[in-house]
């Protein structure tokens, strides 16, 4: 952002700004008002009433560990520079990314995540975007991965990547379809609906990035950022995210997982449907077909290095998470 768009946009608000800095695609200010943060964002238009409602929810609550918009002079939270960039102000809070090598930090974040969820429910979600039924994306996604195997089986000369593949795909496929067998046979119908009926939301992005520990740690705050992706849905959705987004930094460790998993039932006890779903979440060869579906969505005449890195890693940590799999929901393909 040139300084002549960040001026033009700061002067739209009540606040005096005596510096600023970059962040991770993002401008810090310290104001009079504390430590605020500018970006661009990452919401459709039509979506902030309801984001904005949800902010409103967690203030009535009481909860002030989130990123507070502030409004402009015009009453809004979305302001325009002189070059047309669109840029949103949040309340913010000095301190680092919750680091994803400390347990103490994840388990904290675990827990927090409960409260959050606890919270996260009722009339207020009347106007929130409602997720797809996950038997729709399981069955799209099985169509995809048969998709992109014809289309590999065509390509001549085959590079690492497509042996990768093609060499694993018959397994990766099953425990696609076993994910998807396990969900036609669970409760899940039954916890979807009533999730939704509910009002519950999910944060919809909750990993390390969006967890903010405070410095010094003497403060003892934790604040959760970027609400922009938020919708109704069944709430162990952003615990199966969080958790796998963890183990797959730390090769599904058992004794990880199962902590993780405690920290948060110690505040929000998980039913046996929504550990069914976890289950059945955990599954899915979720990280294979996201490496599979970029590859096939981009440019397959160049495959990166990091591209090939990611689908060995995904194919070696199948191991590890079948062990995780049978070690905390006793099952087994």
């Amino acid at each position: 952002m040139q300084e002549y768009e960040l001026n033009s946009v700061l002067e739209q608000y009540d606040v005096v700004v005596s510096s600023t800095r970059k962040a991770r695609g993002a401008i810090l200010c310290d104001t009079d008002k504390g430590l605020l943060l500018l970006k661009e964002p990452d919401i459709s238009p039509t979506k902030i009433p309801a984001l904005l409602e949800l902010y409103d929810h967690f203030e009535r609550q009481g909860f002030r560990q989130v990123d507070f918009p502030v409004r402009n002079r015009e009453g809004g939270i979305i302001s325009r520079g002189d070059a047309g960039g669109a840029f949103i102000l949040k309340h913010w809070c000095a301190g680092r990314e919750c680091d994803i090598r400390k347990t103490g930090e994840l388990l904290k974040a675990s827990g927090n995540l409960a409260k959050l969820h606890l919270l996260m429910q009722g009339e207020s979600a009347s106007h929130v975007p409602t997720a797809p039924h996950l038997k729709d994306e399981y069955m799209r996604h099985n169509r995809e991965f048969k998709k992109v195997r014809k289309f590999m089986r065509g390509v001549a000369p085959k590079g690492e990547f497509e042996f990768a593949f093609l060499k694993c795909f018959d397994k990766m496929y099953h425990w696609a379809d076993t994910a998807l067998r396990e969900l036609e046979g669970s409760s899940y119908e039954e916890l979807y609906y009533k999730s939704i009926e509910q009002g519950c939301m999910t944060h919809g992005e909750y990993n390390y990035h969006n967890i903010i520990m405070s410095q010094p740690p003497s403060q003892n705050i934790l604040m959760v950022t970027n609400f922009e992706r938020f919708r109704r849905d069944v709430q162990a959705e952003d615990l199966y995210y969080f958790l796998r987004k963890v183990l797959e930094k730390h090769g599904w460790k058992e004794r990880l997982g199962d902590n993780m998993l405690n920290a948060y039932s110690a505040i929000r006890p998980l039913s046996e449907p929504e550990m069914e779903y976890l289950k059945i979440r955990l599954i899915y060869p979720e990280k294979f077909w996201k490496v599979a579906d970029s590859y096939y969505r981009s440019n397959k005449a160049w495959i990166s290095a990091k591209s090939i890195e990611k689908i060995n890693v995904s194919i070696r940590q199948t191991e590890e998470k079948e062990k995780f799999l049978r070690h905390v929901f006793s099952f087994s393909l």
